[in-house]
């Protein structure tokens, strides 16, 4: 089948690879194929273990042979999913989730793999286009076409464009990834450029009218899919849930319900021991009895109930009250604390602690060259990053024990969503030279800790004493609706719903959504939106995203009036860059031979790095040190290198402003030199000129039998001195 998405046709097929799967698909955009497949828990005669989600795994691999490639490392084989691949197998996972019936618990394992790729094509959502096609056409039961797309603007003509190629998504102003079904929005993903609101509704509809356009597609293609292997989805394994229980429970426990969500306390531990009481008087009542007598399921239909009482009850009191748990207004921000600096500067180059309620973060900021940039390689070849965040999120943040070690899939997802709010407003490297990275760690955690890290990062980066070009905030939008509201966007999603800001953990577990958005007064940096139904109205995320600027410029203001801006001076812990500029013939002969020469400049000199940048006019070479005076000594070192490379004098006082002379003959080895005139004086050294065109060094170790501890101060140039030529350092004569 094809379908044509903006002018591009995407190709899917099927019944040729994976056949033994319960679903499999190719598709094919351009030059860039992606293979899908979908597998499933489906035997008849399993016993079933009875779960309140979906055991859903998704798998994303760009196989690097899709771009003429081989796997760097010693075993050259694909291993370890890059975070890239981490970020797309989120995608993937987030937009199928919440479309699987309630009462399905089998296993579902979706796995893509990138077979080709074309640099012009995004591979993103074509991922997820066979992924749901791959499920639609396999007798599990998944029955809603789901498509994405990415929307990106044109610089030119600021108008939206749906699937552009690579070349233009680089200069856009907006990275859009967009999923939902053929009436509503289910998930968003993306950066932009300090877009208004506005503009985002506008880029969110734009690829609304495709996702429309291929869904009904994706319905033709699953039909005709099923109808050529003759199967049917096996929708008898998908349990029905107990739906009576929950008007028994709201009669009985309704009363207890409301006191538990009227506490108004701000502490987590009280909220949720009122929660619990309840709870455990509600299971007393409706699991009382011999396990063995319950019927099937019982004890997580009345966990199911519970939660939707629950959220029931707080999406009353916010409509009747407006009122939270917490003893909020449904649009407060809960109190906020800043300290900035918090770590000592002279050791931590910038560092701030920002408190929202019990959602903690310690963000602090370390500058360096360009050796710190963080490097990965994907298939569009190897990448580096001058500025990025990694976000750690330990256990004891929400006062648990758990695994610490390699960041799992939410800590990457969430760390790579602050980046992206943060990354608009960095400095270019010609106002600002350093490799930028920000590390938050989530000290406490009551929801929305992935904002926290964007306002710490922000306030350490200031403190760090980098020029932002703006300051930004995030905030985290949550939302409540009925339970027959949840099957999609209708007419009456708007009028029943609860929007609120800044939500509490419990929200999140209970409600319907987290819409995540940075930015400040003027526009948007990043967005996230995560839902728990399927789909949700454009309008009413307009009317997140207008209470969203509300909340994020309360919390920019008091972000400002802690830190109002960068500070002037740098740590003493921070390295000092020098940069010079060489001709591209001196490049090898400031590295050396296997970079002995630069090597040895870093150990001489007591460098914290040295980094050769080869351009094609000419050599970039940048000194880094904590001290000056050392970058100033290996400058006059690396400028020595460049003219004896060159054959060039010296030029008295290093500044490398010297003539090109005619190459005079060797001088003998052994012979000594009278009266020679001393044309160069350097700390390590000085230069003397044996006849015209001929110069010398005689090292400081060589100039006096006792140790001379400043060069500078012992000689001047003008001075004689007789000499001896010991050697001749290579075949050009150069001594």
């Amino acid at each position: 089948m094809e379908m044509e998405v903006e002018g591009q046709l995407v190709h899917l097929e099927t019944g040729e690879m994976g056949r033994l799967a319960a679903g499999s698909v190719v598709a094919k955009q351009g030059g860039s194929i992606v293979y899908s497949t979908a597998c499933g828990d489906l035997w008849e005669d399993k016993e079933e273990t009875v779960e309140d989600f979906v055991p859903l795994s998704v798998h994303y691999q760009e196989r690097s042979s899709a771009a003429g490639k081989t796997s760097g490392g010693y075993i050259k084989r694909d291993g370890r999913p890059s975070d890239d691949e981490v970020l797309v197998s989120r995608l993937i996972d987030r937009t199928l989730r919440p479309l699987f019936p309630p009462g399905f618990c089998r296993e579902v394992q979706i796995l893509s793999w990138v077979l080709s790729y074309d640099p012009t094509h995004n591979v993103d959502p074509l991922a997820l286009l066979s992924s749901s096609a791959a499920l639609l056409g396999s007798a599990i039961p998944f029955d809603a076409p789901i498509s994405g797309v990415c929307v990106g603007m044109d610089p030119e003509t600021e108008k939206f464009v749906v699937n552009p190629n690579r070349e233009l998504l680089k200069k856009s102003r907006l990275n859009l990834f967009l999923s939902g079904t053929e009436t509503s929005v289910m998930m968003i993903e993306g950066s932009a450029d300090f877009l208004t609101e506005e503009q985002m509704e506008d880029a969110i509809e734009a690829g609304m009218e495709v996702i429309a356009a291929q869904c009904r597609g994706l319905r033709l293609f699953a039909d005709k899919v099923l109808e050529m292997r003759k199967l049917t989805s096996k929708t008898h394994l998908v349990r029905k849930p107990n739906e009576g229980l929950y008007e028994e429970m709201m009669e009985r426990f309704g009363g207890e319900m409301d006191k538990a969500i009227r506490t108004g306390s701000k502490l987590k531990g009280e909220v949720y021991t009122a929660f619990d009481v309840v709870e455990k008087q509600v299971k007393a009542h409706f699991l009382a009895g011999d396990r063995d007598t319950w019927p099937k399921g019982l004890d997580v239909d009345v966990k199911t109930t519970f939660k939707r009482m629950a959220s029931e009850k707080m999406r009353l009191m916010a409509i009747e009250s407006d009122l939270r748990v917490d003893g909020r207004s449904t649009r407060e921000v809960r109190p906020i604390e800043i300290s900035v600096p918090y770590l000592p500067p002279e050791f931590v180059h910038g560092s701030a602690i920002f408190t929202r309620g019990e959602t903690q973060a310690l963000a602090t900021a370390t500058l360096g060259d360009k050796g710190s940039r963080q490097r990965t390689e994907t298939l569009d070849g190897e990448q580096s990053k001058r500025f990025y965040l990694q976000y750690v999120f330990p256990p004891s943040s929400v006062g648990e024990c758990g695994r610490v070690g390699t960041p799992g899939r939410r800590e990457i997802g969430h760390g790579n969503l602050a980046e992206r709010g943060l990354r608009a407003v960095i400095p270019s490297e010609e106002e600002f030279p350093y490799t930028i990275r920000v590390e938050s760690l989530i000290t406490e955690s009551c929801g929305s800790s992935s904002m926290a890290s964007v306002c710490g990062g922000t306030l350490a980066m200031l403190d760090a004493g980098v020029p932002l070009k703006r300051a930004v905030a995030g905030v985290a939008m949550g939302l409540f609706l009925p339970y027959e509201n949840k099957k999609g966007a209708d007419s009456t999603m708007d009028d029943e719903a609860v929007i609120l800001t800044d939500i509490l953990g419990i929200e999140d577990g209970l409600g319907t959504m987290d819409f995540k958005i940075t930015g400040d007064a003027k526009g948007i940096t990043a967005f996230q939106l995560d839902i728990k139904c399927e789909g949700l109205s454009i309008s009413l995320l307009k009317r997140a995203l207008s209470q969203a600027k509300e909340g994020r410029l309360h919390i920019l203001y008091h972000m400002l009036k802690a830190k109002p801006t960068h500070s002037e001076k740098l740590s003493p812990a921070v390295p000092k860059m020098l940069t010079l500029t060489v001709p591209q013939s001196a490049i090898g002969k400031i590295i050396g031979p296997g970079g002995s020469m630069i090597r040895g400049l870093i150990e001489e000199f007591g460098l914290t790095n040295m980094d050769i940048e080869e351009t094609p006019t000419q050599g970039i070479v940048v000194i880094s040190s904590l001290s000056e005076e050392s970058n100033a000594k290996c400058a006059e070192k690396v400028q020595f290198l460049v003219d004896e490379s060159n054959n060039f004098s010296p030029g008295g006082k290093g500044t490398g402003t010297g003539t090109r002379r005619e190459r005079a003959p060797d001088p003998e080895v052994g012979a000594i030199y009278k009266d020679c005139e001393v044309v160069g004086v350097h700390p390590f050294g000085c230069f003397v000129q044996l006849y015209q065109g001929k110069e010398g060094l005689v090292h400081v170790s060589e100039l006096d039998v006792a140790r001379i501890n400043n060069v500078e101060e012992a000689f001047k140039i003008g001075d004689k001195m007789d000499v001896k030529v010991v050697a001749l350092k290579d075949q050009k004569g150069k001594l």
